[in-house]
């Protein structure tokens, strides 16, 4: 008998991925072609791809090619094939058009013509027809025109391959199976599961990666959960050859299971890793993958020792929320991988390729894959330090600099002899040295000083009209002069892009070092961090406004909102506070503030830190404390999802007030302050308190060139 001829469809980009896994179930002439592959063989072969192969959307037995310049002739093919050779006028039978053909508006025209070609067929013949059934039919028949061309195939895989089986009916997953053990294949999983390997999705959904990565590694059929194909009801079914093909597959995969290695998931998303869990069971993998509610920053592998991969599909801007917040979170991913994952190797499928260079590797290979219409690309890294780089630009030698660099020069050296005996007489050991002075350098130069001195360099986001090549060439010359007129090691020099912020961003975090230096402010010291975070845990801008709590504290009641690390309740412990509650909703920022308070010897017994929400704690402790002296300090927009309800400080300010003075004794003092530069309080909606703007006086020397740096008002009940 003659081999049979066969045509494997497969998404876009995945045609020589599915030739080559073809070739290795042992169809040696499978050859990559348009929409997916070739491939001859026997009828056993056939069905051996629906049962194996991992990449495929449908197997196809095509039955004839014919010219056609139009739906006559579209008719007349499908009405020339002896269709009694494949079902009975007891079948039903559904059709599927795909392609253009002249004179076809609308595949269901062209649908309608092959059904009424096929049943004429029966007619003609037998007297009867077979019914059709679109949802249900026991053959599916796929009809393909292209270039005055038709061909008509038998479906042998029915509904698509991709769908395994083990995912609940109609529910949505960013990721289809076939395209996850495309990713799978494509970053050398198989290989590295041979070799005892593990496999860790850092954001695993409802976890395809993971399950597909354990079918993959225990050599299970992709198809073994399905009770249906297409060929079922073929008339040419052969059930033997079929039932030889399970029981090989089911004896695989039995040995396969004995050797599974370790596999996880993780997600922030509770009801996401419950999915995860419900899947693998219907997978028949229960308890073999693990799969945990852990936050991206907690990410580790399960064990000292595993080494592996870490693949992962990173959520999209609308799945995160804002689309700006996505740099922070690649530079987070490549942070855990750099800081954990050493010797590992890793593959990241996303939309958006450019937001690789935020993780600080560089990728040894890329492949283009579609995940639906979306061009996406699979970055490949291996974390080894020869591959780590560098998002700072690197500075230019001094050969290479333009004569404007001078100037930059000469207004450094200026500024720090203008500030240096009011730095002294004030005991100012961080400051602002350079904030935009010059237009060509936009720039903002802050020094901070302990036992070591570091500067930190921020470049405000360039207007689109800048040349971005100049601003980038600038930019390097300022950091390779910076370093020399300040007289810091070229090592001490931090540098980040400064933008306008939503939500929450200005505290997202950029990486994951956890090195952190001590500065001194006004005889107090302090943490910061210069790498991990926008800020770098102490604001410089309100370095008087901490002087003047620490100026009301001695014998108040203090309580800091928004407490952040806590930089103004050491201000009023160590000027006398009597106690003093310190509110934020991120744990990580107490336990910098708990380290601020220990570093100056304060007592904690007396100084509480609150965990919550501060809208929230605000509505619960009304009316069960007081303070004497109360620190606002908000973010000028909030979005986080463990908020609650959002904020927006225009717009939400007087409320939050009026919440707030609810916990302030009849002759205490609000200081409220916020950064947002366009910022207008509303002094109606105050009517009645008393509302001191004391902006101006809170304005360092430092920051005189942006008097809108901040704002800052003190507010008290009227005769207080």
């Amino acid at each position: 008998m003659s081999p049979h001829l066969f045509f494997a469809s497969a998404p876009k980009h995945m045609g020589s991925l599915l030739a080559e896994e073809l070739i290795r179930l042992g169809m040696s002439d499978a050859t990559e072609t348009r929409g997916g592959a070739r491939f001859s063989g026997r009828l056993e072969d056939g069905y051996r791809a629906c049962l194996w192969s991992r990449v495929a959307n449908r197997i196809l037995l095509p039955l004839g090619q014919s010219p056609a310049v139009g739906p006559d002739d579209l008719y007349a093919a499908a009405a020339d094939i002896r269709w009694e050779d494949h079902l009975t006028p007891e079948h039903t039978f559904a059709v599927q058009f795909d392609g253009d053909l002249k004179g076809i508006n609308h595949p269901h025209f062209a649908v309608l013509r092959v059904k009424d070609a096929i049943a004429d067929h029966f007619m003609s013949r037998l007297g009867r027809r077979p019914s059709v059934d679109q949802d249900h039919p026991d053959l599916r028949i796929h009809v393909y025109a292209h270039q005055d061309s038709v061909g008509i195939s038998l479906d042998l895989s029915g509904d698509s391959l991709h769908l395994r089986g083990y995912r609940d009916e109609g529910s949505a997953a960013p990721l289809k199976e076939n395209l996850a053990a495309a990713l799978l294949l494509r970053a050398g999983w198989p290989e590295i599961a041979a070799e005892g390997g593990a496999l860790l999705d850092p954001m695993c959904g409802s976890g395809t990666l993971v399950i597909e990565g354990a079918l993959i590694a225990a050599d299970i059929a992709p198809g073994l959960l399905r009770e249906r194909f297409g060929f079922h009801g073929w008339t040419q079914f052969d059930d033997t050859v079929w039932q030889r093909l399970l029981d090989e597959a089911h004896i695989r995969r039995d040995a396969g299971l004995k050797r599974l290695g370790a596999l996880r998931g993780y997600d922030q998303n509770p009801n996401a890793i419950r999915a995860s869990i419900h899947h693998l069971a219907r997978a028949g993998l229960e308890g073999l993958a693990h799969f945990e509610r852990r936050e991206l920053s907690d990410c580790r592998p399960g064990r000292v020792e595993d080494e592996g991969l870490v693949i992962v599909n990173p959520p999209y801007g609308e799945r995160l929320g804002e689309e700006d917040e996505l740099p922070a979170l690649y530079a987070r991913l490549g942070s855990v991988l750099k800081d954990r994952f050493l010797g590992w190797r890793a593959a990241v499928f996303t939309g958006t390729p450019d937001l690789g260079k935020y993780m600080g590797l560089r990728a040894v290979r890329m492949h283009t894959l579609y995940n639906g219409p979306i061009e996406c690309k699979l970055l490949h890294f291996q974390v080894e330090p020869q591959y780590f780089v560098t998002n700072q630009p690197r500075p230019l030698p001094p050969e290479a600099r333009s004569p404007s660099a001078d100037m930059l020069a000469n207004r450094l050296k200026k500024n720090l002899k203008a500030l240096r005996k009011w730095q002294r007489d004030e005991q100012i050991d961080c400051l602002r040295l350079y904030d935009a002075d010059l237009p060509e350098y936009a720039l903002a130069v802050d020094i901070y000083a302990g036992k070591q001195r570091w500067v930190q360099v921020q470049e405000y986001a360039a207007p689109a009209s800048i040349d971005p090549k100049k601003a980038r060439h600038r930019l390097r010359e300022a950091l390779g002069l910076i370093p020399e007129v300040l007289e810091v090691p070229g090592e001490q020099v931090y540098f980040k892009v400064r933008q306008p912020q939503k939500g929450s961003n200005q505290y997202e975090r950029l990486d994951e070092t956890g090195h952190f230096h001590e500065v001194a402010e006004g005889g107090h010291r302090f943490l910061v961090n210069f790498e991990d975070y926008l800020d770098t845990g102490l604001f410089l801008d309100h370095r008087d406004v901490r002087r003047l709590i620490g100026t009301l504290a001695p014998g108040k009641r203090f309580l800091n909102l928004f407490g952040y690390t806590g930089t103004a309740t050491v201000y009023a412990a160590r000027s006398g506070a009597l106690s003093s509650t310190t509110v934020d909703m991120s744990n990580t920022y107490l336990d910098w503030a708990q380290s601020n308070l220990t570093l100056n010897g304060i007592d904690l017994e007396q100084h509480e830190l609150v965990q919550a929400d501060c809208l929230r704690w605000l509505d619960r402790t009304a009316g069960r404390r007081q303070y004497d002296l109360i620190f606002l300090d908000p973010p000028s927009f909030s979005t986080s999802k463990r908020m609650y309800g959002t904020l927006d400080i225009q717009r939400d300010h007087v409320s939050l007030i009026h919440s707030t003075l609810r916990l302030l004794e009849p002759d205490g003092v609000l200081i409220f302050s916020n950064n947002l530069r366009r910022f207008r309080i509303d002094l109606e909606g105050l009517a009645g308190l008393e509302v001191t703007d004391i902006s101006a006086e809170t304005l360092p020397r430092d920051f005189a060139r942006n008097p809108r740096i901040h704002n800052c008002w003190k507010i008290r009940y009227p005769g207080a």
